[in-house]
């Protein structure tokens, strides 16, 4: 039967109708990952010609992808008697086999999904589309998307620290230098180029199993990372306070690593470029000025399709939601009604789609990458940072982002102090659902938390808000039969 590219929601309605198996790949045309993904689908496709694989340009079937809730590329939905029964999002391709298996029919929902290899899951097509992802692993632009490891092997340890002293200056970055795929990757590598060193990098997007590996080996939550002889110097806003500072300049020289006329071959290609803008793009001086104002007219400024109360795709609808949810004041601009902008905006910031938000003029991203920063905290942390929200908002809203919440060193997986594992372990023995939050990956909230509740010490728990207590006190409430009780009034 093939892949059908659909145009209308109703052509995808009307096929959910019949009952039978459908497979929905929502993809973009500026998303390398999207055409890696494609190559699997459409082998999949051929070997389960009895289901219908139908793609959806994201961007351009806004109607279809907020039907399905799409915020990120590739993003996977697997529909069967008139009703959606899983999805993926990622770059997963055994993972899509099984799934499409398990829709199908060709694996029992009961069983266990098969590892990389497959098994039955898929035919000889999709074996040899995996097996060709396998091979350009091996070359220096891998595209292998293993799922993150629940805890970092020995394997994976060496793995890492050789990477992280591959070279004397090293990024982890999303991206790559001359295509960043977020703004403060973007700023990384900017500011390392006006420091004129030579720096290897990494795409942390090319390979999960270091992304998320990478975050437990630094405890270090979020992306771009900065090493220096294997030695973690920070993420974004440190490598630009450092530079700033001038201690950045410092910090290389101390390692043994100083500016270098062979660092050009990093550098290539920067001549002439300033703000964005090179001078081969042709921006005018009057549409850069223009650019420019509109960045500047606001503390938080999105550049989206369509208007907050009318979002005209899924992806500007979504990061609309997340600055709501922050409850942040920002203004807004409908590329859609400015062809000049729209165009000129992917010149003048490097990003090649929309919606773009930037924070006091600099950019954050697109919606992916917003969403990944509020999952993260990130997102409330740089409003902090810019003086947007408060210190004390943000503590606020964390101590009531769920109803028991506790702070601890670490998490509950793997708590950092005794303290926290003795807290955690009483929950669990309870039966008692609770968030957590690592307030060793935050050094803003760790020092404020202590003076909001005037608690000196980790872990504290909270209840609806309320201070509970620490381990001592958690321990005696559980001790006398009152932990449950006291956290359900």
């Amino acid at each position: 039967m093939g892949v059908k590219d659909v145009k209308s929601k109703q052509e995808v309605d009307n096929l959910v109708k019949e009952g039978s198996a459908v497979m929905i790949h929502f993809w973009a045309s500026w998303c390398e990952a999207s055409k890696h993904m494609d190559q699997v689908f459409a082998h999949l496709s051929a070997d389960f010609p009895h289901a219908h694989f139908l793609r959806v340009e994201a961007e351009e079937q806004p109607e279809i992808s907020e039907a399905y809730s799409v915020s990120a590329v590739p993003y996977f939905v697997f529909l069967k008697d008139g009703k959606t029964v899983d999805t993926l999002e990622g770059t997963y391709p055994s993972e899509l086999a099984n799934k499409v298996s398990k829709v199908v029919g060709s694996i029992h929902a009961g069983e266990p999904a098969a590892p990389a290899s497959l098994g039955m899951a898929a035919g000889p097509s999709v074996l040899e589309a995996i097996q060709d992802f396998a091979k350009i692993d091996n070359s220096s632009r891998g595209k292998t998307y293993p799922p993150a490891p629940a805890g970092l092997s020995d394997s994976l340890k060496t793995r890492l620290e050789k990477l992280t002293r591959s070279h004397p200056i090293m990024l982890f970055m999303k991206g790559t230098p001359e295509e960043p795929q977020c703004g403060f990757s973007k700023k990384a590598v900017e500011i390392l180029k006006t420091e004129n060193v030579k720096f290897g990098t990494f795409d942390i997007l090319s390979d999960n199993e270091v992304r998320e590996g990478l975050k437990k080996f630094s405890n270090w939550p979020t992306y771009p990372q900065l090493y220096c002889n294997g030695e973690l110097l920070g993420g974004s806003d440190i490598i630009i306070a450092m530079h700033e500072g001038g201690e950045l300049k410092q910090a290389f020289t101390d390692h043994g690593v100083g500016n270098d006329d062979a660092s050009k071959s990093a550098s290539a290609g920067t001549d002439g470029q300033q703000g964005g803008v090179t001078n081969s793009t042709g921006l005018s001086l009057a549409l850069t000025s223009r650019l420019e104002n509109l960045i500047n007219s606001a503390p938080i400024m999105l550049f989206m399709k369509g208007n907050p109360d009318e979002p005209k795709c899924g992806f500007s609808r979504k990061v609309v939601e997340i600055l709501r949810e922050e409850k942040v004041d920002f203004k807004t601009f409908d590329i859609l009604s400015d062809d000049e902008v729209r165009q000129g905006l992917k010149v003048y910031s490097n990003w090649s789609s929309y919606p773009q938000l930037y924070i006091k003029s600099e950019l954050i991203g697109g919606s992916d990458i917003v969403l990944e920063m509020k999952k993260s905290g990130e997102l409330e942390k740089i409003l902090v940072e810019n003086g947007i929200v408060s210190l004390e908002d943000r503590l606020k809203k964390l101590v009531n982002s769920t109803p028991v919440i506790l702070f601890m060193k670490g998490t509950p997986d793997a708590p950092r102090c005794g303290f926290s594992s003795k807290v955690v372990n009483a929950l669990k023995e309870e039966g008692i659902k609770f968030g957590s939050f690592d307030i060793l990956s935050d050094e803003d909230v760790r020092q404020g938390l202590k003076k909001l509740s005037n608690w000196p010490t980790f872990p504290q728990l909270y209840y609806k808000g309320d201070l509970i207590g620490g381990c001592d006190i958690i321990l005696e409430l559980k001790s006398n039969g009152e932990l449950a009780s006291t956290l359900s009034e």
